[in-house]
C-alpha cells in the first residue's frame, strides 16, 4: 500500500476518527475544522476525491460526506493509529481485576472475556490453553477406599485435573504411596500429553493388575501408576472441548446499525460455535497484535466485522489468545490498547 502524503493522511485520519465517533458520513467542512491543516474546504474536497479514487474512502450517497473503506481502515491501523494508552480508570480496572483474581482457570478466563467486553464495548473472546500442551506442575495418587484411588495433576495453566480410578483388588497403602511417587516422578515437568504414554516398566496396560506378583510389589506399583495415567487421560480425551469464552455477545445485537448486510443473529450463532471460532482465531493470530478488517476475513459472516487479537504468554510461550469482535467502525486505538493490556496481565497471572 503506497504511503500517503502528510495532507492526505491527515484527511483520512479525520474521516476515520470522526466516523467512528459519530457514525455519520464526514464532510469536507468537518475535516477542515478538525485537522488544523490551514487549507480551504475546496482543497480538502480535492484531497477527499483523490482518496476516494484510490479506494480509501467512499461516498454512500451523492449528497453525503465520506466514510472509510476497509482499505482506509487498514491504512489507518498500520500508519496512523499509533500506540494508544487506555484512560487511567480503565488501566486501573484491569490491574485491579487481575491483582484480586483468585479464580479457577475456567472462571478466570470467562470473567476475563467479560472484563475485555466491558472495557471495549464490543464482544470479547478468550481462547484458553489447550490442556494437552500445558506442563504438569504436580501429580499425586491418594487412596480413597481399599479398591479406589484418586489421581490428581496440577497444570501450568492453573487448572487441576482429577479422576477416580477403580481396581479389582484391594490396594496396599505402601503400594499406593510408592505409585504416587512414581506417578509424580514420571509426569512433573512433562507435557500433559505424556499421560497417554504407558509406564515403560509395564508395557501394554491391557492385562488385569495382579494382586502382588513379588515381595517388593514392583509390578503392582507400576500397574497402579499406569491405571491412573490411563484413567486420567481417558477423562481428558472424553471431556476435551475448545476452551473458548465469549463475553458481551449481546453488544453485537446493539451494534446492528453498523452492519449493512450482516445478520447479527448469524454473528451470535458464530460466537456459539466455539470450535469454529477458536480455529478462526488461531488462523488469524500472529506473534503480536493482529487486526483483521472486514473483507480480509475469510468467513463471509465477518466481512463487515473486525477482529483485534493478541496472544498471551505463559512462561514466555504462547498459551492462548484474547480478542474483540465488532463492526469495522470500531475504535481501533482503544481496542488495540485494551487487548494488549489484558493479554499481558492474563499471561502474568497464569505464569508461576
Amino acid at each position: 500500500m503506497t504511503e500517503l502524503d502528510e495532507r492526505k493522511a491527515a484527511v483520512l485520519r479525520a474521516i476515520v476518527e470522526q466516523y467512528v465517533d459519530t457514525a455519520q458520513p464526514v464532510g469536507s467542512q468537518t475535516v477542515t475544522n478538525t485537522t488544523g491543516l490551514g487549507v480551504s474546504a475546496a482543497t480538502v474536497r480535492n484531497e477527499m476525491s483523490l482518496l476516494e479514487r484510490d479506494g480509501y474512502i467512499a461516498q454512500p450517497h451523492p449528497s453525503a460526506g465520506r466514510v472509510p473503506t476497509d482499505r482506509g481502515y487498514r491504512y489507518y491501523v498500520d500508519h496512523l493509529a499509533g500506540s494508544a494508552q487506555l484512560p487511567a480508570v480503565e488501566r486501573r480496572r484491569i490491574v485491579e481485576f487481575f491483582s484480586s483474581a483468585t479464580l479457577a482457570m475456567d472462571q478466570l478466563l470467562a470473567q476475563t472475556s467479560q472484563l475485555l467486553a466491558g472495557v471495549t464495548a464490543h464482544a470479547a473472546v478468550v481462547v484458553g490453553p489447550e490442556s494437552q500442551a500445558v506442563v504438569v506442575r504436580a501429580a499425586n495418587l491418594v487412596a480413597l477406599q481399599p479398591r479406589v484411588a484418586l489421581a490428581v495433576v496440577v497444570l501450568s495453566n492453573g487448572s487441576v485435573e482429577k479422576e477416580v480410578v477403580a481396581f479389582d483388588d484391594d490396594l496396599a497403602d505402601a503400594d499406593v504411596a510408592a505409585a504416587s511417587a512414581r506417578f509424580a516422578g514420571q509426569l512433573v515437568g512433562s507435557p500433559l500429553a505424556d499421560l497417554s504414554v504407558p509406564d515403560p516398566e509395564v508395557g501394554t496396560p491391557d492385562p488385569p493388575a495382579p494382586r502382588r506378583p513379588d515381595p517388593a510389589g514392583n509390578d503392582a506399583i507400576a500397574r497402579i501408576t499406569n491405571a491412573a495415567r490411563r484413567a486420567l487421560w481417558t477423562r481428558l480425551e472424553h471431556h476435551r472441548s475448545e476452551p473458548l469464552y465469549v463475553g458481551g455477545a449481546s453488544r453485537l445485537a446493539a451494534e446492528h446499525d453498523a452492519f449493512a448486510v450482516t445478520s447479527t443473529t448469524r454473528l451470535l450463532e458464530l460466537l456459539e460455535q466455539h470450535a469454529l471460532l477458536a480455529s478462526l482465531m488461531r488462523e488469524l493470530l500472529g506473534p503480536g497484535l493482529t487486526v483483521s478488517i472486514g473483507s480480509e476475513n475469510t468467513s463471509r459472516d465477518l466481512r463487515e466485522c473486525s477482529l483485534v487479537l493478541a496472544p498471551y504468554l505463559v512462561e514466555g510461550e504462547p498459551a492462548g489468545s484474547v480478542g474483540v469482535l465488532g463492526p469495522t467502525r470500531m475504535d481501533y486505538r482503544k481496542a488495540q490498547a485494551a487487548v494488549t493490556a489484558v493479554s499481558r496481565q492474563l499471561g502474568r497471572q497464569l505464569s508461576p
